[in-house]
């Protein structure tokens, strides 16, 4: 999955791609390098940041989506609106990747009236407080719960389990070491029976370890996403598509497994319909 950040602020390359113009461009070479999908934001969600407006965020990420409408991938659209995700599925959205878990309200029944995909992340907090006293009694264990909650009140709902995956929240309201434990215990999350999304690309647990900047981080996220792959990740969300594109087929190589199907490739080919996008990834 590459990333596609449509702000000023993101950690990493905000204001990179700020306008729709240039996160088009950005999202066009992410497919060439071998991005089997793209992740949208309009909104950063890294520690302190501040908020920004419901319509702030469609100015951003509609043009984008709606410039994209010619390509073969599917496109997420990363938020917590329920609005934004409605228009965004009105625009093309395969998938909404919400780090509030569909909390917010309005949210499970946005999904629910569609046929897209969803990611349910993990946090503890929120943006602007999950990074000042993140505490667990058992890291993996409370994670584990509220996933398997979450599911449950999706399905609940009517969305059907075949369109859910989830994602731990890789630096959300955790420290290194609740990071670090996350990602040994990655494996066990496959027990919820979704596929696992893994979003460690540049994050500060990777440079607190080597001490890099984050742009001088992309040897650290290529290994993370390998770790996280041999650990049952399906998916992993990353800045650096190409280096972790080629490091996988060589991993996919030694442990003679199919390399990354690389569908739709072709730009005729019309996106795979919404509903089945989670099929990609068995």
């Amino acid at each position: 999955m590459g990333i596609v950040n449509v702000t000023p602020d993101s950690f990493s390359d905000g204001g990179h791609h700020a306008s729709a113009a240039a996160a088009i461009a950005h999202a066009r070479q992410l497919v060439a390098d071998g991005a089997d999908m793209l992740d949208i934001g309009g909104e950063s969600t890294r520690p302190g940041a501040a908020s920004v407006s419901e319509q702030q965020e469609l100015d951003r990420v509609l043009p984008v989506i709606e410039g994209l409408s010619d390509i073969s991938i599917p496109i997420s659209i990363d938020t917590y609106k329920p609005e934004v995700m409605f228009a965004a599925i009105l625009a093309g959205a395969s998938m909404v990747n919400d780090v509030n878990a569909l909390q917010a309200e309005g949210a499970l029944q946005v999904v629910a009236q569609s046929d897209v995909a969803v990611c349910l992340m993990h946090k503890q907090g929120t943006p602007q407080t999950m990074q000042q006293r993140p505490a667990y009694q058992n890291v993996l264990d409370e994670v584990t719960a509220f996933l398997r909650e979450r599911l449950a009140v999706a399905e609940a709902v009517g969305i059907a389990r075949e369109r859910m995956l989830i994602d731990p929240g890789f630096g959300f309201g955790k420290t290194v070491e609740h990071n670090l434990d996350l990602l040994r215990g990655l494996e066990s999350f496959r027990a919820l029976g979704v596929p696992v999304l893994a979003g460690l690309s540049r994050k500060s647990m990777l440079g607190a370890v080597t001490g890099r900047n984050v742009d001088e981080r992309t040897a650290e996220s290529v290994a993370a996403a390998l770790i996280a792959v041999q650990r049952g990740a399906a998916i992993v969300r990353v800045h650096d598509v190409r280096e972790t594109v080629d490091a996988l087929k060589i991993w996919n190589a030694v442990n003679n497994k199919k390399p990354s199907p690389q569908r739709h490739r072709d730009t005729e080919t019309q996106r795979k319909p919404r509903g089945n996008i989670l099929g990609m990834f068995d």
